[in-house]
């Protein structure tokens, strides 16, 4: 085991890569959890207080009536209405009450409070009261309203997040995004991977040319191409009679899109191969397909798992592209297309929309980390060559 003390040895470099690692972790758990604990709670308790209060309980302000006139009993000279003002709530208590709208917590339970006109409260914490007056009440007496301060136990629920997967069309919302995400995460990879074998072992006129054409167009903006893509989609669409807001239609635009950084990431790691091994197997007589597909596709999967990380989480938080060349009818909407609906149409629900935007992110979350070990690989295999 390594002494505490010996950790504060290491360099001040070292120590502040350690610090800003835990910033960052701090800095993405917080509202992630955040949204996780407000997608358990109820909307009362989400309105009067933070997530971070779920845990112990909160106290929210309620107003009530008391009994009526006619449920009056008289107890010597003084008439007593009784009753209980958290009837049907189990597991809450009262800490306060009061008969005014500016004071409502100015009487603790279980004292007496004097209201004046001869009248006085008893509210205990189990919420039975006793409202008193030294003469009769009058039948045409409408309830007396007071206001109550309820503590109220932790309680979670699965309520919210049944209600975004079957009464919100989030449920079909995600099997839509699942239908986008997958293919135009496969597709690209397996396209660049043999691009960017071609580009490193091949040769071939233009080959310099081609991996120019790639880098440059890496730094291309996605907006400057939508509304050209749009018009070739329409048109092609008009001339095979078919509606050009479909699936492989969006698939082949993330596809377009995500092909340049894809093949400048996997040529960086192709070429970085042993060219040994490569030599060797032409040697014994393999094709480049056969290179391809029993050598270079194997030793590349760090690369291809990193890559695909980077393309699952931009397709699948993509909204503009979706939009575009899919549509925002119930059948075709993708995921954050509904978040977005909900948003405008649900904003004071937080309730929903925290379900909703937890049920968006457990996906990426889940292809991440079943991922993440492959991402440094990846990145840095290309970076450096050995001898």
């Amino acid at each position: 085991m390594i002494a505490v003390g010996s950790y504060f040895k290491i360099g001040p470099a070292r120590l502040f890569v350690h610090l800003a690692v835990l910033l960052i972790v701090i800095i993405w758990l917080i509202p992630t959890l955040g949204i996780f604990v407000s997608a358990l709670r109820d909307k009362d308790q989400i309105v009067v207080s933070g997530w971070w209060t779920s845990f112990v309980g909160s106290t929210q302000t309620v107003a009530v009536r008391l009994g009526t006139p006619d449920q009056q009993k008289q107890e010597g000279a003084t008439y007593v209405i009784s009753g209980n003002v958290l009837e049907g709530q189990t597991g809450r208590s009262v800490k306060a009450f009061g008969n005014r709208v500016q004071q409502p917590a100015a009487f603790e339970a279980g004292q007496t409070a004097d209201l004046g006109d001869g009248e006085s409260l008893l509210i205990n914490s189990d919420g039975s009261y006793r409202y008193m007056k030294n003469a009769a009440f009058s039948p045409d007496e409408r309830p007396r309203r007071i206001y109550v301060s309820v503590s109220a136990p932790p309680e979670f629920t699965l309520q919210n997040y049944n209600t975004v997967l079957t009464g919100e069309g989030i449920g079909q919302s995600f099997i839509n995004s699942l239908t986008v995400t997958i293919p135009a995460t496969i597709i690209p990879i397996l396209i660049a991977a043999f691009a960017a074998y071609a580009l490193s072992w091949m040769d071939f006129p233009g080959r310099a040319l081609l991996i120019a054409l790639v880098v440059g167009l890496i730094v291309v903006p996605l907006q400057m191409s939508l509304i050209p893509l749009l018009r070739l989609y329409n048109e092609v669409g008009n001339m095979l009679g078919q509606p050009s807001k479909t699936y492989p239609g969006i698939w082949l635009a993330h596809t377009a899109f995500g092909m340049p950084l894809a093949i400048f990431l996997l040529r960086a790691y192709i070429a970085g191969l042993p060219k040994e091994i490569i030599e060797s197997a032409r040697v014994d007589g393999a094709s480049d397909f056969e290179i391809f597909t029993r050598i270079v596709l194997p030793l590349s999967f760090p690369a291809l798992a990193s890559f695909a990380i980077f393309q699952f989480l931009w397709v699948w938080n993509d909204l503009l592209v979706a939009m575009v060349f899919l549509g925002t009818d119930k059948d075709h909407i993708v995921l954050t297309g509904s978040l977005n609906a909900l948003l405008g149409s649900r904003g004071g629900n937080w309730e929903i929309l925290t379900a909703s935007a937890f049920v968006t992110i457990i996906v990426p979350l889940l292809v991440f980390f079943g991922l993440q070990r492959y991402l440094v690989r990846g990145l840095l295999a290309g970076s450096v060559k050995g001898g």
